[in-house]
């Protein structure tokens, strides 16, 4: 007869599942986000391995909602972001001070590492520990949300605290639209000001106006002919931003006036209508994918086309019941394997998962 001590020695030395000490652990100094913020608390959750990472949308236009970020889309943002660092002229070996720790997470920590930036964040989240780290660190940036930038700087100004504050400074904005009354406060203590815009989702898409990736097209948006919402990699962004000749007030080539900001009403939905792939059950499982992790809307066409040359997407108004139904006209296609570049990610990340999905004997699904 099998022991129970027999048993017992060979739970103790299967390799074959961890215990919980032996579990891979992702803390936030891992993430790079190890900094108080006054709106969270920490918590440790079971992270499925095919995530690079789990953040949360701010919150700036409904309930803050959990992202998920795969592992397929990081050299994609690592590169926006490290164009957006080249951009505001960051140099290797700099640092940077920032303000909100999550903002962090829209980089992605890599993007800063390779990028040569160290940064740190404050003791705690309110301006005069802003004002403190200030004088004591003297970063050469400072990374935060424009209004929480300004009221700190004005206060300085007002204690007459210009000359302990570091020069030269590099502000960049991010996470709300940038608060117009931080320019006039930042010449006068000669900083030059960026305006960040991206979203937790996807990372950093423009940078005073200009795109910070290939694969964003500025599409037409219900909210006028002057107008433009950025789509990113297919994908709408529910954003909607005055289009501009005249330029950005932080860069006049950057067409896009992210500091004027309309959420897009109805909001597009995306249609899949072709795709460079043979299997119509990995669209229509990535579409639900994108749903979960990135909280976009797509939809798979029943006439969809497989070994397509290239993938066609068509962003649909939402139809609202009692309201009046979209014009053909009013349909956005986007083609092409440059024009879909996140939409062919997410696709990538759906296949891993599905031939390499890391499963739990204890947790078996039959069908």
């Amino acid at each position: 007869m099998f022991s129970l001590s027999e048993l017992e020695f060979l739970v103790s030395c299967t390799q074959s599942s961890p215990t919980l000490g032996e579990m891979p652990r992702r803390s936030l100094q891992d993430k790079g986000i190890a900094g108080p913020t006054a709106a969270h608390v920490i918590e440790e959750v079971h992270v499925p391995l095919n995530v690079a990472y789990l953040t949360f949308t701010t919150g700036s236009s409904a309930f803050q909602n959990i992202v998920g970020v795969t592992h397929q889309e990081l050299d994609d943002r690592a590169r926006a972001s490290r164009r957006a660092l080249d951009m505001c002229g960051v140099q290797t070996g700099q640092h940077m001070l920032v303000t909100y720790a999550p903002l962090v997470n829209v980089f992605g920590q890599a993007a800063l590492v390779a990028h040569g930036v160290s940064w740190s964040f404050l003791l705690r989240s309110h301006r005069d520990a802003l004002l403190l780290a200030l004088c004591q660190r003297q970063p050469a940036v400072l990374l935060g949300e424009s209004s929480f930038l300004r009221v700190t700087l004005s206060q300085a100004i007002e204690l007459g605290m210009q000359a302990a504050l570091p020069k030269g400074l590099c502000l960049i904005t991010a996470g709300t639209p940038l608060d117009l009354e931080l320019l006039p406060v930042a010449e006068k203590l000669g900083y030059v000001v960026h305006d960040l815009y991206g979203c937790q989702e996807f990372g950093w898409l423009t940078l005073d106006g200009v795109p910070l990736r290939d694969d964003i097209t500025l599409i037409a948006s219900p909210a006028g002919s002057d107008f433009r919402e950025v789509a990113v990699g297919g994908l709408p962004m529910g954003d909607s931003f005055p289009w501009s000749e005249a330029g950005h007030i932080c860069n006049p080539a950057g067409p896009v006036l992210t500091y004027k900001r309309r959420r897009t009403h109805p909001e597009y939905e995306v249609i899949v209508k072709a795709t460079t792939r043979g299997s119509a059950d990995l669209i229509e499982r990535t579409a639900r994918t994108i749903l979960r992790i990135k909280g976009r809307v797509v939809k798979v066409s029943a006439d969809l086309r497989l070994n397509a040359a290239e993938n066609e997407l068509h962003l649909i108004p939402s139809f609202i019941p009692g309201e009046s139904a979209f014009n053909a006209e009013e349909v956005v296609v986007i083609r092409g394997s440059r024009a879909t570049v996140l939409f062919d990610r997410m696709v990538e990340a759906q296949s891993a998962f599905q031939t390499s999905a890391k499963t739990d004997p204890t947790w078996i699904k039959r069908r």
